[in-house]
């Protein structure tokens, strides 16, 4: 398994941790810093999907009046050439 560790942007999540397996599915995320229970929750939902199937779901969501949010980074981080 690979560990990923993605820097976000223009969220309170300061860092995004997960593994990725030979199948691309994504285990144990973990986000740094942002709002805890609804991090943990967007991680207990997107447990064992795939890169594609958790950006499908995700890309593009907002936070208020920003252009990204939590969600929306991790999206770009499992799909994107994140920083490791």
């Amino acid at each position: 398994m690979e560990t990923v560790e993605f820097t976000t942007s223009g969220t309170c999540a300061r860092k995004i941790t997960f593994s990725r397996d030979g199948q691309n599915r994504i285990h144990g995320i973990s986000f740094e810093g942002g709002c805890n229970g609804n991090l943990k929750a967007i991680a207990k939902l997107c447990e064992g999907m795939t890169g594609e199937e958790i950006a499908a779901k995700l890309l593009g969501n907002t936070c208020g009046t920003k252009g990204t949010s939590c969600a929306d980074q991790l999206a770009k981080a499992v799909t994107m050439g994140a920083a490791r």
